[in-house]
């Protein structure tokens, strides 16, 4: 359920850059339209991020890329030493 509405926060991220790329190629005497849609853009990226934020610190998401099988070596490395 999380992971769905991660990627459509996401997709409605990548929908108004589009809006505002549109606006901005129509309407080129007036910006008002794509400073909205950017200021939208900028408010839905930060909610995504405090979101996932949120996820990661109360265990609802595990970080698993390459960075982390890095840090599960050094920590197994320094157990054993």
């Amino acid at each position: 359920m999380l992971k769905i509405l991660i990627i459509l926060v996401f997709l409605s991220i990548i929908a108004s850059l589009g809006i505002a790329l549109f606006h901005l190629i129509t309407n080129k005497e007036t910006s008002a339209k794509t400073v909205k849609a950017l200021t939208y853009r900028i408010s839905i990226s930060l909610a995504l991020f405090i979101l996932l934020a949120i996820a990661l610190m109360s265990g609802l998401i595990q970080p698993s890329g390459i960075g982390m099988q890095m840090q599960l070596q050094k920590e197994k490395m320094a157990e054993q030493k």
